[in-house]
């Protein structure tokens, strides 16, 4: 099975609960500490009049690349009590702490590999609060609708805006970032891991690469049409000589 895929092809599959489809995904939410995908936005259709609701990578039971679904292990019942969101705002970690009690799932924030990757420094689990107190949102949880056309800058200038993201369904992580460069290298898509961004501007929807223009430009040209091979990695990591995570530098 190919274990990288397109962002955009994901989109395209259905979602299948252990009794009935559920609906199709129209973006994830990621951390952009650990670039881990936390969460699928689903978008349902006319079995739930249209809501849209949060599925975490965990609840992935299989993948069917030929007929394009993802296995749930999940009911529909499940999923349709499950704790309303509103995806318009910001995911909260109020929010985030009732989605996982109504599971009964350690918390990503908590938990190991099963469960989501450890982060880099414990996070404080945010109890329901009484009251109408003001719900603290997450400041790393970020939109992949929010991400698209964001400027990529490299260490001597800009480099294009991105594009896509390439998604590796064996953890569900951000494997690379898809550049299109058409305002400098006319028709020409280039892949940037997260390892390789020195800094990320969420006011200016900027993110920034260790990486210079020219090493850039005379990088393995990456098709979309083509499905990523071990053979590009290979071409591709030894022609910027950096590793696709910052652990294995």
């Amino acid at each position: 099975m190919q274990h990288l895929h397109k962002l955009a092809d994901l989109k395209k599959y259905s979602l299948l609960a252990s009794d009935g489809e559920i609906g199709k995904i129209i973006e994830v939410y990621f951390d952009d500490a650990q670039w881990a995908l936390r969460y699928f936005v689903v978008r349902t259709g006319g079995w739930l009049l249209g809501r849209e609701v949060l599925i975490a990578p965990r609840a992935i039971a299989g993948l069917d690349e030929e007929a394009g679904q993802l296995q749930l292990d999940l009911t529909r019942e499940q999923v349709e009590k499950s704790p309303p969101v509103e995806t318009q705002e910001p995911v909260s970690r109020h929010y985030e702490t009732l989605y996982y009690q109504y599971y009964n799932w350690d918390p990503y924030w908590m938990a190991g590999p099963m469960g989501g990757s450890m982060s880099a420094a414990p996070r404080t689990v945010l109890r329901p609060q009484i009251g109408r107190a003001r719900e603290p949102e997450n400041p790393h949880l970020r939109a992949s609708g929010e991400v698209h056309g964001y400027r990529l800058q490299a260490i001597d200038g800009e480099l294009g805006e991105v594009h896509d993201l390439i998604i590796d369904v064996r953890d569900w992580k951000v494997r690379y970032l898809v550049a299109d460069t058409r305002k400098w290298l006319p028709g020409k898509k280039v892949l940037l891991a997260p390892a390789w961004v020195e800094g990320i501007d969420w006011v200016e929807r900027e993110i920034t690469a260790d990486l210079e223009r020219e090493t850039i430009r005379s990088a393995p040209p990456y098709d979309p049409s083509r499905a990523i091979g071990a053979d590009y990695e290979v071409r591709l990591l030894g022609h910027y000589g950096k590793a696709t995570h910052k652990e294995e530098v």
